[in-house]
């Protein structure tokens, strides 16, 4: 009898203490709220952190919650840091929006192609996601595009600095004569067979497509 009294008096004295564990726990989840609802991102930061050091609580809402207050304060490199960690979260939902928001603050910084890369994580783990979706699709393009544009520039660039040997400069010149004397297809044959043994040929790249022009013009 005085056994079953002890340990009824030892359980009872247990439930007071779940219960201001519980109760301190709630306390800090609200404060933590309040700081960021109150757009005071700095003290949302520490209250966020104290829910994860102090209370233990690491569930990735709580840590997407940090990784907003970081982004909002400022805190970039944090924020991303978080997010990565929240992506990896077997909780999909939470995960994609984790993945989403890291996508998007590596194309802040110019990071496309890892941004891309966490857009794609984000639709892998929530399908659903058309925020993610939108933003892969819309990088998908601008990147395909643009990549399409710096090719072209290069090539350019390349042709710019491109310098005509003496072979190609004598080519030119005799097609030229042939030029004077119209006779267009010659005039092209001689420059597209010199392109063949020398790439510095491409040097007049123009003049070539207007031999081009001009022959197909004759031809009609």
């Amino acid at each position: 009898m005085t056994l079953t009294i002890r340990m009824l008096l030892f359980t009872f004295l247990l439930i007071p203490s779940s219960w201001k564990k519980i109760g301190e726990r709630n306390r800090a989840l609200e404060a933590a709220e309040q700081a960021y609802t109150s757009t005071d991102f700095e003290e949302s930061v520490r209250r966020h952190l104290a829910l994860i050091s102090e209370q233990q609580l690491s569930d990735p809402q709580v840590k997407f919650n940090l990784a907003l207050s970081y982004q909002n304060n400022g805190q970039e490199e944090e924020a991303l840091k978080t997010y990565s960690e929240i992506s990896l979260s077997r909780q999909s939902v939470i995960a994609s929006f984790g993945a989403n928001q890291a996508g998007v603050l590596e194309g802040r910084e110019s990071n496309y192609k890892e941004a891309l890369a966490y857009f794609k994580t984000a639709l892998l783990k929530n399908p659903y996601n058309e925020v993610a979706r939108y933003n892969y699709e819309l990088l998908s393009r601008w990147l395909e595009e643009n990549e399409e544009e710096e090719k072209e520039q290069q090539d350019q660039e390349n042709e710019e600095k491109l310098e005509p040997s003496n072979y190609a400069k004598r080519m030119k010149a005799q097609a030229d004569s042939f030029l004077d004397q119209f006779r267009f297809k010659e005039a092209l044959e001689t420059m597209q067979k010199a392109m063949e043994i020398d790439e510095t040929v491409r040097y007049y790249q123009g003049y070539i497509n207007n031999l081009n022009d001009i022959n197909e013009i004759d031809e009609n």
